[in-house]
């Protein structure tokens, strides 16, 4: 087999400058000619797949960290989440979802991992964005310790507030109280009229006339709950039973 020849310096540059000018739709097409898993997509590179439809492609991987590691993704070249569709994004999740049940029955594991690497400082390596579902059982030595931190609150809130502001959204003030006043009482007014011979008759006000309550208390039949017959069929396949519950939480 030959080896495949090295670029030379003046290659490169010339290459990364071609890169720099180039329009968003050819730098598009450009990487998905160099995209491995493009070529995967297009039948051009041999795959075992696992699901296929008319977005979504799913094949096990060849170097899987665990038996039944598979990868999912879009068949259409995105590099990062950013660049997905909403629609798309969630039609990728809701298929993962249903390969990890999949896997939890099929391959009697007790749990899964679904990771995405976004970027190549969080150890992105491929050029086509995808989920990795990885089936989990004990003591299997994969290792995805995530080490703890102490932050300060005041740098939390400082980063609560930046990605507040990033979103849209606007941060809440903390203000003090402002106090109630109430209106003072109003004083009765006696109405009054002049009678024939000038003297002044005090208008009598209206007495409330008193109302009786009720004290016979009233009976509220409670309601009856309809019963609601389960029918006694099998299952759905998507659906997930209190042993595989079980096996995911590792009872006995």
């Amino acid at each position: 087999m030959a080896e495949q020849q090295q670029m030379s310096e003046e290659q490169v540059a010339e290459l990364q400058e071609k890169i720099k000018n180039m329009s968003p739709e050819e730098l598009k097409e450009f990487q998905k000619k160099q995209c491995i898993f493009c070529q995967i997509v297009s039948g051009k590179v041999q795959s075992r797949k696992v699901y296929e439809d008319e977005n979504v492609l799913a094949i096990l991987d060849i170097n899987p960290a665990n038996p039944g590691h598979i990868l999912i993704m879009p068949k259409e070249h995105y590099s990062i989440m950013p660049q997905i569709p909403e629609d798309d994004i969630k039609h990728i999740f809701a298929i993962t979802k249903s390969l990890s049940n999949a896997s939890l029955r099929a391959l009697e594991v007790q749990g899964s991992n679904i990771i995405v690497a976004n970027g190549v400082a969080a150890g992105q390596r491929a050029q086509h964005f995808m989920a990795h579902l990885i089936p989990r059982k004990e003591n299997d030595g994969v290792d995805f310790q995530v080490p703890q931190k102490t932050i300060p609150d005041k740098d939390l809130l400082e980063i609560k507030k930046i990605l507040s502001e990033s979103l849209g959204a606007k941060t809440e003030e903390v203000t003090e109280p402002v106090p109630r006043i109430l209106p003072a009482p109003k004083k009765e007014v006696v109405e009054a009229e002049f009678s024939e011979n000038n003297e002044i008759d005090e208008v009598e006000k209206p007495t409330k006339k008193r109302i009786k309550k009720d004290t016979k208390k009233k009976i509220v039949k409670p309601k009856t709950e309809n019963k609601v017959t389960e029918s006694k069929g099998e299952k759905s396949k998507e659906e997930i039973d209190l042993d595989d519950i079980a096996k995911v939480l590792g009872a006995k």
